[in-house]
Formats: C-alpha cells, structure tokens, sequence
C-alpha cells in the first residue's frame, strides 16, 4: 500500500518589524508522521541576513501552560519556534536606529512556524500548553553581562492579548526579574537620552 506523502514548502513573510521574519518550515508529512526541516543554511540563506551565518547556541525550554518568559532583547540574532505544544510570540523592536523601533508583533506558533529575531528586537512568550517546548537558535552564544534590553511583558503599553491572565505575583507564572523589567516607555526615553549624550 502507497502512502500518501504531502510537502510543505519553505516559505517566510515580512511583519511589522524590520528585518523580523515569520517562516513556515518545511514539513513533508505522510502515514507515519512528520518531518520538519528545522533549518537548511543553503535554503535559509534567502530568508535570513548574511550577518547570520551559522548558530552558534541552541536552547530549548519546557514551560508550564499559561507561563510568560521574556521579553528579551539580548545582543544577538534569534530563530524561535515550537518543538511541541503553542505558544503566542511576543516581538517587540528596542533597536535605537530601526525605522520601526516600539512596534509591537505576536505571532501564534505552532510546530512548523518559526521566527527570525533580529538582534535587539525584544523576544518572548507564554505557553498555550503544557510542557510547551520553545527552541532557539542564537548567532552568539550568551553570556553574563551580556548588551542587551528587557521590556516588562505587563506593559500595557505594547497593548499584547496574552491570551491567558497572568498574575504579576505568581512566580510559576513569571519571574520577578521579568515583572519588573522596565515598559517600552522607560526604555526608549533611556535610548534617547543616551542618544543626545552621544
């Protein structure tokens, strides 16, 4: 008996922030399952800036359902996805120079969508299942100390729909660095005082 074999192509997608990119992998899927093609330097190549040539860190968390982490905007470059479960992605641009700096993107993920971080534009997430598994890639490897800037996802300045009800307080629902982090509002009034100095 023939199975029946259906391939999804590599495609990717602009949004409203500069350079951030929302791809759908490659899958080919038929009566055993599927197959995701997480990434292919020779076909990514066409989605992604040449500044990111290879990875160079890959971590993946496991989060509760109804948990937030981020919003992070470390000094390097992102490929996010959904290993298994959902989550709803939280982008948010922090790049003093960018023609889109404070705009705000979600994106719902699901195994197969993916999306391109850039380096300086603020990450996060809250799971929509248990043991949601949320993989990046990293151009740089972290380290203590590292540049970078963290919003507060509570702002209700970036006006985000998460979609489950997150208690400030609830430490397995948020981390105390992460509810106190500053708004958009304190970080671009920071970025542009910094600016003047310069």
């Amino acid at each position: 008996m023939k199975l029946s074999v259906q391939i999804d192509s590599l495609s990717a997608v602009g949004s409203q922030i500069e350079g951030l990119q929302i791809i759908n992998a490659k899958m080919v899927t038929e009566g055993r399952g599927t197959v995701r093609e997480l990434y292919r330097q020779s076909s990514y190549s066409e989605i992604l800036p040449s500044t990111v040539s290879a990875w160079s860190q890959v971590n993946l968390t496991r989060t509760q359902l109804g948990a937030v982490r981020g919003l992070h905007g470390e000094a390097m470059s992102k490929l996010v996805t959904v290993a298994y479960g959902s989550a709803l992605g939280a982008y948010v641009d922090t790049r003093p120079n960018s023609k889109t700096i404070g705009a705000v993107v979600t994106v719902r993920l699901t195994p197969g969508i993916q999306v391109f971080v850039p380096q300086g534009v603020c990450n996060g997430f809250q799971a929509l299942d248990d043991n949601t598994e949320y993989l990046y890639f990293f151009d740089n490897e972290w380290a203590p100390g590292m540049a970078g800037v963290a919003l507060s996802p509570l702002d209700p300045g970036l006006n985000i729909d998460w979609p489950i009800h997150i208690d400030p307080n609830n430490r397995e629902q948020i981390s105390e660095k992460d509810s106190k982090a500053p708004s958009l509002n304190e970080v671009l009034d920071l970025l542009s005082s910094k600016k003047r100095k310069d």
